[in-house]
């Protein structure tokens, strides 16, 4: 059996940090090289995780030439992923990249082409689905004791207002549409590849304004899937949140014929129901494996489940889910919303997608 571990370079390092504490923490990788644009920035991660210093450069070129790396792991400003994915594609490495997988579709077919041409596997970082309250009930729900999917609800909820002392969270280009509501869009997607419509409204809090944010950071919506099942998917960003004894920052409830289930965020939570039998499952001995740092503002523990999940694909030859395909119609169905937010009107995801000729994707459905 092969032990050799696989190199990890990793480019953006204020977002990349939980994907550096997963990298020098796992069996399977070896951090090898670091890239930033902030040296100063750089040399701090390389004090934190015990990096030597000649690992970081402030060169995507130089970082993309080291024969080292086998995958890129890309934490950069949302509006710079396309760009850095295809050159990293065509530099023959492997990539994961952070959600949203890209900002728009201008440049989905470039990247599609892209990682055709390369060979090499390209995996979103949805780090959602594996997180073990997620992770527990979509394999629950595989078994098939619940039955056939009825609806489901998947919600994000936080008050993000420390997200914008990052300056570039203050840009134009920075939509809280594509980097907090694609956990429950992809929470959504992954139960109903099928989704077809979507209706939805939008508005700036006062205290985003406030803040300084440029677009919108309330959300709710409802999807309709080809099937005709329908979902809903919601998000706010600026304001206080309930009290966890009460209500989940991040939930997913899975409503269908034989029962029910919910699986919840930081309260590492699994809740079921099947007849007269109602369960809570917890998974607080997992704390420390998820949250490392920086409270619950940090998850470095999902990262390396993927990292490891992702390295198992490549040795195997399998496809990681979600892939450059399924990632690329998330952000077609987060397109849509934008679309019916600015509209007041349903939107079809096949129409969003023929718009960039992308009209091959549409329902390709995902396990």
């Amino acid at each position: 059996m092969n032990t050799k571990k696989l190199g990890l370079g990793v480019l953006g390092l204020g977002e990349g940090r939980s994907i550096i504490s997963a990298g020098v923490q796992s069996e399977l990788w070896e951090v090898v090289q670091l890239c930033d644009i902030n040296a100063a920035l750089g040399a701090e991660r390389c004090r934190e995780f015990a990096v030597s210093p000649d690992r970081f450069t402030t060169s995507l070129d130089e970082l993309l030439a080291n024969p080292a790396v086998d995958a890129v792991g890309i934490y950069t400003p949302d509006h710079l992923h396309a760009e850095h994915i295809i050159k990293s594609l065509h530099a023959g490495k492997h990539v994961i990249c952070t959600k949203p997988f890209l900002n728009d579709l201008s440049r989905a077919k470039d990247v599609l082409v892209a990682q055709q041409k390369s060979g090499r596997q390209v995996f979103v970082g949805q780090s959602t689905r594996f997180f073990a309250p997620f992770n527990r009930q979509r394999e629950h729900f595989q078994t098939g004791v619940f039955g056939e999917l009825n609806t489901i609800e998947a919600a994000y909820h936080a008050d993000h207002r420390w997200f914008l002392e990052k300056p570039w969270a203050k840009q134009a280009a920075f939509k809280w549409l594509y980097g907090g509501l694609s956990h429950p869009a992809d929470l959504a997607r992954w139960y109903l590849p099928d989704i077809a419509e979507v209706m939805g409204y939008s508005s700036l809090s006062e205290n985003g304004r406030a803040g300084g944010l440029k677009n919108d950071d309330t959300f709710h919506f409802i999807l309709k899937s080809v099937s005709g099942k329908i979902a809903r998917v919601s998000g706010c960003y600026s304001c206080p949140t309930v009290p966890a004894q009460r209500d989940s920052g991040m939930t997913c409830i899975l409503r269908c014929a034989n029962g029910a289930s919910q699986a919840d965020y930081h309260e590492l939570r699994y809740s079921w129901k099947l007849g007269k039998q109602s369960v809570i499952e917890r998974f607080e001995g997992e704390e420390d494996h998820y949250f490392r740092f920086g409270g619950h503002s940090h998850h470095a523990g999902e990262y390396q489940n993927y990292i490891e999940y992702f390295a198992h694909c490549i040795g195997t030859g399998q496809t990681p889910r979600p892939d450059v395909r399924e990632g690329i119609v998330t952000i077609a169905l987060l397109e849509a919303m934008e679309e019916s937010c600015a509209k007041g009107l349903p939107v079809k995801l096949k129409e969003v997608l023929a718009k960039y000729g992308l009209d091959e994707l549409f329902n390709a459905g995902h396990p």
